[in-house]
C-alpha cells in the first residue's frame, strides 16, 4: 500500500473514531474505534524472502551445545544477505553462541528442536553497540539478537532461544539478593552505572561518548531489532533472558506473533515497544518476571530528545500469567503514547500484579491518550484490574517539571473473577486530572475495595459491577 494513502486513511478513521461520541440513544451509531485497529493490523504487510535456505551447518556451526558457534550464525547471515535474502535455518540441535546480528531480507528460522544457547562469558557481547538501557541510549553490551537500521527481518521457527541468564549470570547486577545479589558486588545502582547514564541522558552528551560494557553493570537486550522497519517475531520460546525480552525500538511495522516468553528474572517485560509505530502483539503467552507488555517512549531528557511517540500498537488474542502487569504504558515514557489497543486476550495468575496499567510522574512527564480495552477475561490479579499511576518511583526523587497528562482510556466487556485489592486505582495529579475514563459492561468479583480513584474526572460506568453494586 502506498504509505500516503495508508497514513491518510488511518488518520481518517482515527479521527472518526475519538471524535465519534454520539450513541444509538441520540440517534447516532457510534463507530467502532476497534476499526481503526483493524486499519493498523491491515497495514502491516506479511514479509516475504527469496526462496532461499542456507543452514548454519554448512558454515560450521556444531550442535554440541558447548562450540561457541557466532562466527558461523554470522558468515551464514551474511552470505544470506548478499546472496539477496532468504532463510538462515538453524536445524535440530543444542547450539551457543555469542550475540547474533541480523541483516536485511533475512529470517532467521529455528526448527522445532533447535535450542540457541547464549555465551555466559559477558566479553562474548563486545565490542559495544548503539543500544538502550531502561529509556536511554548509550554504548553497551550486544543485545542477545540485534539489527540495526534493517529492513525485511525476521526470526520464526518453533526453536527455543535461552539467554542462560541465572543467578549467576547477568541477573545479579540488579541488586537484589532473590536474584543472586551478595553484599559488596557491584550493581547497576551504583554511581558508576546508572547515575552516570542518568547524567549523561541529561546533560545531552552524545551517545557515541555514553560508553559503557565492560567494567559496568548494565545487562543486555535479548532481542532488539533498533530503527528497523518491517519486522517479524513468530513462533519462537524466548527463554532466561538478561533484561527485557523484546525490544523493537524506532521501528515501524512490527509484528510479533505466537511467541512464548517464559522467563522470570528482574526487568524481564515480554515485549516493549518504545518509539515505535505500528505495532500488532498477537497469540502470544506471556510469564515473565516483570510487566508482560510495557509501552514506552524513553526516559526523561533521553525521551524528550529523541520525542517519538510511541503510537498505533494492537495487542490481541494473548495470554498474560506472571508478571507485573498485563499491559502496561510506562515508566519511560516521557515522548507519549497514544492509540493503544487491547481485545480478546486472557490474564490469569497469582502472580500477575494489574491487567491494565499506566505508570508515570513528574520527572517522566509524557502523555497517555486514546486507549482502548475490550473483551478481556481476568481469572486472578493481585493488585488491580485497572490502575493509573502519575506517582510512580522506584528510585529516589521522582518529582520534577513535566506534568504528565492522561485522557481517553476505555474499558469495555471485561470480565473479572477476583480482582485483587482494588477493582479500580487512579491516583492522578491535582493540577491535571486524569480524563474521559470510561467503564462499559466491566464485571469485577471478589476486589477488596471497589474503587480508589484521587484527581480524576468522574469515572464513567455503564452497566459496570463491583462486587455485585451497580456503577
Amino acid at each position: 500500500m502506498n504509505t500516503n494513502r495508508y497514513y491518510l486513511k488511518l488518520c481518517i478513521t482515527l479521527i472518526i473514531a475519538f471524535s465519534s461520541c454520539k450513541d444509538k440513544e441520540s440517534g447516532v451509531v457510534k463507530e467502532d474505534p476497534f476499526d481503526a485497529a483493524d486499519t493498523i493490523i491491515n497495514s502491516i504487510r506479511a514479509l516475504e524472502f527469496p526462496p532461499r535456505t542456507l543452514n548454519i551447518l554448512d558454515f560450521g556451526a556444531v550442535a554440541d551445545g558447548t562450540t561457541l558457534n557466532t562466527e558461523a550464525f554470522g558468515r551464514a547471515i551474511d552470505s544470506c544477505y548478499k546472496l539477496g535474502g532468504g532463510k538462515v535455518l538453524v536445524p535440530s540441535g543444542s547450539f551457543l553462541t555469542g550475540p547474533i546480528v541480523l541483516k536485511s531480507n533475512v529470517n532467521l528460522h529455528l526448527n522445532e528442536g533447535a535450542i540457541v544457547l547464549f555465551s555466559t562469558d559477558h566479553k562474548d557481547y563486545l565490542p559495544v553497540v548503539h543500544t538502550s538501557y531502561e529509556g536511554q541510549e548509550l554504548m553497551n553490551y550486544s543485545p542477545l539478537i540485534y539489527a540495526y537500521k534493517e529492513t525485511n527481518i525476521a526470526i520464526t521457527g518453533k526453536g527455543t532461544f535461552d539467554g542462560q541468564a541465572n543467578n549467576n549470570n547477568w541477573w545479579p547486577w540488579c541488586g537484589k539478593a532473590v536474584y543472586g545479589y551478595l553484599e559488596e558486588m557491584p550493581n547497576q545502582k551504583d554511581e558508576h552505572n546508572l547515575p552516570r547514564l542518568w547524567a549523561m541522558a541529561e546533560n545531552n552528551t552524545p551517545v557515541s561518548d555514553r560508553i559503557f560494557g565492560e567494567g559496568y553493570q548494565l545487562r543486555p537486550l535479548f532481542v532488539q531489532p533498533f530503527e528497523c522497519k518491517n519486522v517479524l517475531i513468530q513462533g519462537v520460546t524466548i527463554t532466561n533472558a538478561p533484561f527485557w525480552v523484546m525490544h523493537p525500538i524506532k521501528c515501524e511495522n512490527v509484528r510479533v506473533d505466537g511467541v512464548t516468553v517464559n522467563s522470570h528474572g528482574p526487568n524481564n517485560d515480554g515485549c516493549d515497544p518504545e518509539y515505535s509505530k505500528n505495532v500488532h502483539i498477537t497469540n502470544c503467552t506471556f510469564n515473565t518476571g516483570d510487566d508482560c507488555i510495557a509501552i514506552k517512549s524513553g526516559r526523561n531528557n533521553d525521551g524528550r530528545r529523541v520525542n517519538i511517540p510511541s503510537e498505533n500498537i494492537v495487542v490481541e488474542n494473548c495470554y498474560m500469567k506472571d508478571g507485573h502487569g498485563g499491559v502496561v504504558m510506562g515508566s519511560e515514557i516521557s515522548a507519549g503514547v497514544r492509540n493503544v489497543y487491547v481485545r480478546n486476550c486472557r490474564m490469569d495468575s497469582p502472580e500477575l500484579d494489574r491487567a491494565i496499567r499506566i505508570k508515570t510522574n513528574t520527572l517522566r512527564g509524557g502523555f497517555v491518550e486514546n486507549v482502548f480495552v475490550k473483551d478481556i477475561k481476568v481469572g486472578q490479579v493481585k493488585e488491580s484490574v485497572l490502575r493509573i499511576n502519575t506517582y510512580y518511583g522506584i528510585y529516589a526523587n521522582q518529582e520534577g517539571d513535566f506534568m504528565p497528562a492522561i485522557k481517553n482510556i476505555h474499558l469495555e466487556n471485561i470480565e473479572v473473577e477476583n480482582g485483587g485489592k482494588y477493582g479500580v486505582l487512579i491516583k492522578g495529579r491535582p493540577e491535571r486530572f486524569v480524563q474521559n475514563v470510561t467503564l462499559t459492561n466491566v464485571h469485577i468479583k471478589s476486589a477488596k475495595t471497589d474503587l480508589s480513584v484521587e484527581n480524576s474526572e468522574p469515572i464513567k460506568f455503564k452497566n459496570t459491577t463491583i462486587n455485585g453494586k451497580l456503577y
